[in-house]
């Protein structure tokens, strides 16, 4: 393979991931840390509803629990192509519903409200902190985020002897979380307590989270085990790619990591709304792009859709395509499907496969079988509205959706080197 660049080390970027992850509890946070990075680095942060600047260099713009960064190098012009990175920052889990405070026989609980698709028995008796956005009087916003306040709890064998052999909890009333004992009071405890972590709020967005810390498994420590891997995996392939792009490059690229793809991407800042194409309208104007020099450079641009995979697991062999079969330390993944859950082609294999190459990693391929149609990426979504050529990869997991998803430090790892070898073309 060419050594023309090299992965970073599994140690380092299980470092480094981990304390993203763990200051990244909701998509709004994961968002703004992420413009903090870039920020530091020398990136501005541009106000959508102020003209932006045409000048070479790095920006950073966030909606909502969106962001999207780039950097424009010297010297480019009208069909400058772009390379974009396309992930997502929202995982599944529960929110808060409005006036969320429950009491029930003794017990102060939260009124919540599944988003997407959690695995929901991974939810139960654990510690969970409340976290997510608060608008304030004059508009503006802040982040909040509790220690450990909540739990939802099991009901014991002794009084579900058949709860082994089977687990379908009713999602109204066996999920909501217990934040305190109700002493009688009114108002509650429980909702002066979420009124002092508001402060002046006038409306939020709260989310339940884990506080459970990533840590390093294994018997070797080649196991790495955290919340959010789905897709904040991509997001921080994709953040330190950026940061370390060349600035003399023949394109301009991108890091697009949109919220709501966990329910469907149809939003202001989801993969199916406007985001992503207003910025790059308004960084083809800025290089004085025609509408026919814009269609130029969309049609030489690429865009890779990251997003987690599956590796196969050993205990459900079965549920696994016959032939492609992904392995712990094999190499992130290559995702195909016939269907266009994944957009994958042959021209987008030769793309990857020079990325990999060049960063001196293996890959494998992801294809679901035909009997279970899996889940897609923001991938398919982006393509049809944008029309650039796309590709869809990822990391491969276990325990996918999961409070505690596990992946290879290893593929990891090599998820940053191709990712950065793509960005950097």
């Amino acid at each position: 393979m060419s050594s023309a660049a090299s992965s970073p080390s599994p140690d380092s970027v299980a470092t480094a991931f981990a304390e993203y992850v763990t200051a990244s509890p909701t998509a709004f946070h994961a968002a703004a840390v992420a413009r903090d990075h870039l920020v530091a680095a020398g990136f501005t942060e541009l106000d959508e509803q102020a003209s932006w600047p045409t000048d070479a260099g790095g920006y950073v713009v966030v909606r909502d629990g969106a962001v999207i960064a780039w950097r424009v190098p010297e010297g480019a012009g009208p069909t400058t192509p772009f390379r974009v990175l396309g992930a997502h920052t929202d995982s599944p889990g529960f929110r808060l519903k409005p006036n969320p405070v429950v009491r029930a026989h003794g017990w102060e609980q939260l009124n919540v409200e599944v988003y997407g698709g959690p695995v929901l028995p991974t939810w139960f008796d654990r510690d969970l902190a409340v976290a997510g956005r608060a608008v304030l009087p004059d508009g503006s916003t802040r982040l909040v985020r509790t220690g450990a306040v909540a739990r939802i709890p099991h009901l014991a064998i002794h009084l579900d002897r058949a709860v082994n052999e089977g687990f379908a909890p009713d999602r109204q009333r066996h999920l909501l979380p217990v934040v305190g004992a109700d002493d009688g009071t009114d108002p509650t405890d429980a909702a002066h307590w979420l009124r002092a972590e508001l402060g002046d709020a006038v409306a939020w967005d709260l989310f339940l989270a884990d506080t459970q810390e990533p840590a390093r498994i294994g018997a070797r420590e080649e196991l790495f085990a955290s919340w959010r891997m789905d897709n904040l995996t991509s997001v921080h392939a994709g953040l330190r790619g950026l940061l370390e792009a060349p600035a003399d490059l023949p394109h301009v690229p991108v890091l697009a990591a949109f919220d709501h793809e966990e329910v469907g991407s149809a939003s202001t800042s989801g993969a199916s709304g406007p985001f992503l194409e207003d910025v790059l309208t308004r960084v083809r104007e800025g290089l004085g792009a025609s509408r026919s020099e814009a269609a130029r450079a969309l049609r030489a641009s690429w865009l890779l859709s990251s997003d987690a995979g599956h590796l196969v697991h050993p205990g459900y062999p079965e549920k696994h395509d016959a032939t492609n079969r992904p392995r712990p330390g094999g190499g992130p993944l290559l995702k195909v499907n016939a269907n266009q859950r994944y957009t994958t082609e042959a021209r987008g294999e030769a793309v990857w496969a020079a990325a990999c190459d060049r960063a001196g990693v293996p890959y494998q391929y992801y294809v679901n079988p035909n009997t279970i149609p899996g889940g897609s990426t923001i991938g398919p979504l982006a393509a049809t509205r944008l029309g650039i050529p796309t590709l869809d990869i990822g990391v491969g997991l276990l325990s996918m959706h999961s409070t505690r998803e596990l992946v290879h430090v290893d593929d990891l790892a090599a998820l940053h080197g191709a990712v950065a070898a793509f960005l950097a073309g």
